[in-house]
Parts: C-alpha cells; sequence; structure tokens
C-alpha cells in the first residue's frame, strides 16, 4: 500500500510557511546574510580575516554563515556589507493600494 504525501506550495517566505513571529524581519536578514556570504566568497577571505574586517571574532562569523542570527541585527548586518565593499540603500515607499500594510525585502543589485 503506498503512502500518499501532500505537497504545498510555499509562501517564498519560509519564516511565514512554518509560522513564526516577524517573518519579514528574519528573511530580510536571511537574505542580507546570504549577500555577506557572497563578499566574504567573492573576495576570497578566510572566516578569520573576514572576522578582522568585520570587527567580531571568527565563532561569530561561522555562526553567521551557519545562519544563526540571534544577536545580529538588521543594521549591524547592513553595516557589515559596507565593511566588506558593499553599498547598503534604504528605499522607502509607498505599498500599492492592494496591501493594507509595507513590507520589509532585500534587493540586491546584480
Amino acid at each position: 500500500m503506498a503512502k500518499t504525501i501532500s505537497i504545498e506550495e510555499g509562501s517564498g517566505n519560509i519564516f511565514a510557511d512554518i509560522g513564526l513571529p516577524n517573518t519579514e524581519e528574519r528573511l530580510a536578514k536571511a537574505d542580507l546574510v546570504i549577500r555577506i556570504a557572497a563578499a566574504i566568497h567573492s573576495r576570497r577571505l578566510t572566516q578569520a580575516r573576514a572576522a578582522r574586517m568585520l570587527k567580531i571574532d571568527q565563532p561569530k562569523v561561522s555562526r553567521l554563515l551557519r545562519g544563526q542570527l540571534s544577536g545580529f541585527s538588521t543594521e549591524r548586518l547592513m553595516h557589515f556589507l559596507t565593511l566588506l565593499g558593499r553599498d547598503v540603500e534604504i528605499v522607502v515607499k509607498r505599498a500599492p493600494r492592494s496591501r493594507r500594510q509595507g513590507r520589509l525585502r532585500v534587493v540586491a543589485a546584480v
């Protein structure tokens, strides 16, 4: 007898899909860490060298790159990006009429 497995399409935000609070902020932080990891990789930095650039210790870089984001604010992650030679722009605009509330998201230039 075959077991039936149901599949449900995600919303695009894993944190919302699993019912965690502050889903947009969590997703934005995760997106920022992806950009930090890419910057570290593109500069061929070791975790130790990245730690010196970010002014944190190497174990914190390791935790950050493994997605353990507690203790890292969105503002701090954006600062890390600037230390890694990336510009960070914050754009505030009116939400479309189709949505009651605005949203928080990270958009990266190619």
